[in-house]
């Protein structure tokens, strides 16, 4: 059985346009508003906050874990309409994509390695763009102080991982390339969108993650594997979300 044709060039990019607006695209859009709305408002950029994980439901918990179950599995929707769509001329996309088990030991070991050459660099740029004032303060995670707080952090991360690398990498990347886009010019396009949806943090976010953006790019366009930049990036959210609940929780007890 042959394989399906790819589809038409016009089709591609309104399939593109589709899939990133019910997902990053959108957000980046919102990340842009939210920056404007932060640049002018009363206090300085310097003095707000971003906070990631907020809580939905404050002081009912288990509304509180409904909500947030809900987000994360809704979130999950895009990632399986881009495997879907690329399925249609690829039935074997995810082994395209390199989204399988066929290559663990070298998926964890290049997750982890990625996550360390981004995630130290990555604090000591937040640490500059605090210092110029260009950056919010980010908060990781702002649940309550319940029995469910760090699986859902956990699963926070993964899901985060799964979304950007396998539709603003794995796919988009794939997508461009078949639409004849230039190597470095989708490259700047993936890196570019993902510190986009970054914006709301303030500059720093945005620099810092387009970065990362073009080191992951790079990394699939020469391994075409996405799944080492989903452990990266799963265990990089993991370190913030999971690290900044604990230890913040560790350092109030401390201070009372």
């Amino acid at each position: 059985m042959s394989e399906a044709p790819v589809p038409p060039a016009r089709h591609l990019r309104g399939e593109i346009l589709l899939v990133l607006g019910v997902s990053l695209g959108a957000s980046a859009v919102y990340s842009l508003v939210s920056l404007v709305a932060k640049m002018t408002a009363d206090k300085p950029l310097a003095e707000q906050t971003a906070t990631l994980n907020p809580s939905q439901a404050p002081g009912r918990p288990w509304l509180d874990l409904t909500y947030q179950l809900l987000g994360i599995g809704f979130a999950l929707v895009p990632v399986l309409l881009a495997l879907h769509l690329m399925r249609r001329e690829d039935p074997q996309a995810r082994h395209t994509l390199g989204l399988d088990l066929r290559r663990p030991r070298f998926d964890l070991a290049a997750g982890a390695v990625l996550a360390l050459c981004i995630g130290l660099p990555g604090l000591g740029l937040y640490a500059l763009a605090r210092l110029a004032k260009v950056s919010a303060d980010v908060v990781p995670a702002a649940l309550p102080e319940v029995w469910w707080t760090v699986p859902v952090l956990v699963l926070s991360a993964v899901q985060n991982a799964l979304l950007e690398e396998v539709v603003v990498v794995g796919y988009l990347l794939t997508r461009l390339e078949q639409l004849g886009v230039r190597p470095r010019v989708a490259v700047a396009a993936s890196s570019l969108l993902r510190g986009a949806y970054h914006l709301y943090q303030g500059f720093g976010g945005f620099v810092g993650n387009a970065i990362m953006g073009v080191v992951f790019a790079v990394f699939f366009r020469r391994c075409r594997r996405v799944a080492p930049l989903v452990v990266a990036h799963a265990l990089l959210d993991v370190v913030a979300f999971v690290g900044y609940a604990v230890f913040s929780r560790q350092i109030g007890t401390f201070l009372r």
